[in-house]
């Protein structure tokens, strides 16, 4: 099959592969009620995700005492390293990945998680062989600044114009256009779709399934 238009995909993990957006709110959530803090709703919880975690627990809940942020992580890694084992992966993920490296597309991970989060992850979904490459919150800066997407074509030696960033969040979005990337959206994760297509994406998908078609046809 002739190559469309990407040589280099990258997805996000939490909410676009991972099933996991409601167990991150869940954890958020509980960390601010371990402290004693304001307790976020849903929307400011999920808003967040996709951001490294130390920016994800300022933005939960702005305007704190800077010590408290620290310690919020701290629960919420005790949160959720309790649930992460029992985590899926959106139905069709495994196959829409193997489909893709099969055609020779270089693969890619860009993620607010930390680099032991996504590694024990990646072990637990046995995913670890089909990316070339990723990167992590707390390796360079946090979503939405360009740096991820830049370092990670700067190490398989791909174009940014051949590179799309594939995520569930405006952060993913607004990282892809920072960069000089295209950017697609999947509306069944953090954000809600209007706030996606606000930032004009290539494409926003429903569901792997749909995902998957479009890559199929389009990329």
């Amino acid at each position: 099959m002739a190559r469309k238009q990407f040589d280099l995909i990258v997805f996000d993990w939490d909410g676009t592969l991972m099933d996991s957006t409601a167990t991150i709110v869940k954890c958020i959530q509980a960390s601010a009620k371990d402290l004693g803090l304001p307790i976020p709703d849903n929307r400011a919880a999920s808003h967040v995700i996709g951001l490294g975690l130390q920016e994800a627990m300022q933005a939960a809940l702005p305007g704190l005492d800077p010590k408290h942020y620290p310690r919020m992580a701290e629960r919420y890694r005790y949160h959720y390293l309790a649930k992460d084992q029992g985590l899926t992966l959106f139905d069709g993920v495994r196959e829409m990945l193997a489909e893709l490296s099969h055609q020779g597309y270089f693969l890619a991970v860009a993620t607010g998680k930390s680099r032991v989060g996504l590694s024990r992850a990646l072990d637990s979904a046995k995913l670890m062989s089909l990316f070339d490459a990723t990167r992590c919150a707390d390796e360079t800066f946090s979503k939405p600044h360009p740096a991820m997407l830049q370092e990670l074509t700067r190490e398989l030696g791909q174009d940014m114009k051949r590179t799309v960033m594939i995520g569930d969040t405006t952060h993913d979005l607004q990282m892809a256009i920072n960069a000089g990337a295209a950017g697609i959206g999947v509306c069944y994760g953090a954000h809600p779709e209007h706030e996606l297509h606000a930032l004009n994406p290539l494409y926003a998908a429903d569901s792997i399934t749909d995902l998957h078609a479009w890559l199929t046809e389009n990329a």
